[in-house]
C-alpha cells in the first residue's frame, strides 16, 4: 500500500507528467549551464539529455495512453489549471521583470524555481497529482538553498536551481514514468 503522497498519476496524465518533467528538467540543466564552474560542465549537459530523452518517453507513453486528461477534457478543472498557471506566469513574469530592471537578475532562476515550487501546490489537488506536493516543497528547498549560497559564496545562483530543480524534476520523472499501478483483483 502506497501513501496518497504518493499516488502517481496513470494513463495519458501520467506521459504528460513525465514529458512535462523532462522537458523542465532538460530547461533547469540548461539554465544551470549559465555560470557553472567547469567541473560541472558535463554533468549538467547529461542532465539535459537525460531530460530530454524523459520528456519524449513522456511523449511516447501519452501517445500509447487512452483516456482523457482532466486538464484538457473537464471544463471546471480547465479554468482552475488555467487560472493557477496565469496567476503564475503573471507574478513570476513581473518579479524577473523586477529583478532584471533593477540590477539584480542573478536572483531570477531563484525567484523562477521558488514560484514553480509554489504552484506545484495548487496543482496538484487541480490535476489530482499528489506527488506535486513533495516535488513543491523540493523545488521552494532549492531556492531557499540557491539564495543562501548565492549570498554567502561566488556560486552563481543559476548553478545551484539548475543542479538542484533539474534533479528533482528528473528524478520525479522518472519515479513517475517507472511506477505501475498493482493489478486489480478480480472479485
Amino acid at each position: 500500500m502506497t501513501s496518497a503522497a504518493w499516488r502517481f498519476p496513470v494513463g495519458r496524465s501520467r506521459g504528460v507528467t513525465v514529458a512535462v518533467d523532462g522537458f523542465f528538467a532538460f530547461v533547469w540543466f540548461g539554465w544551470g549551464q549559465a555560470a557553472a564552474p567547469p567541473g560541472l560542465v558535463i554533468p549538467l549537459a547529461t542532465g539535459t539529455a537525460l531530460g530530454l530523452l524523459l520528456a519524449v518517453a513522456g511523449a511516447v507513453v501519452t501517445r500509447r495512453s487512452t483516456g482523457e486528461l482532466p486538464a484538457a477534457s473537464d471544463p471546471a478543472v480547465r479554468r482552475r489549471y488555467g487560472i493557477i498557471v496565469g496567476l503564475e506566469f503573471g507574478l513570476l513574469g513581473a518579479g524577473a521583470g523586477i529583478l532584471g530592471g533593477t540590477g539584480y537578475s542573478q536572483w531570477i532562476p531563484v525567484w523562477i524555481c521558488f514560484g514553480v515550487g509554489v504552484h506545484f501546490f495548487p496543482l496538484a489537488g487541480v490535476l489530482g497529482n499528489p506527488t506535486l506536493r513533495p516535488l513543491g516543497g523540493l523545488l521552494i528547498a532549492v531556492a531557499a538553498a540557491a539564495l543562501i549560497t548565492g549570498l554567502t559564496t561566488a556560486v552563481a545562483p543559476s548553478t545551484i536551481t539548475g543542479v538542484g530543480a533539474g534533479l528533482c524534476l528528473l528524478g520525479f520523472g522518472i519515479a513517475t514514468l517507472a511506477h505501475r499501478d498493482p493489478p486489480v483483483p478480480d472479485g
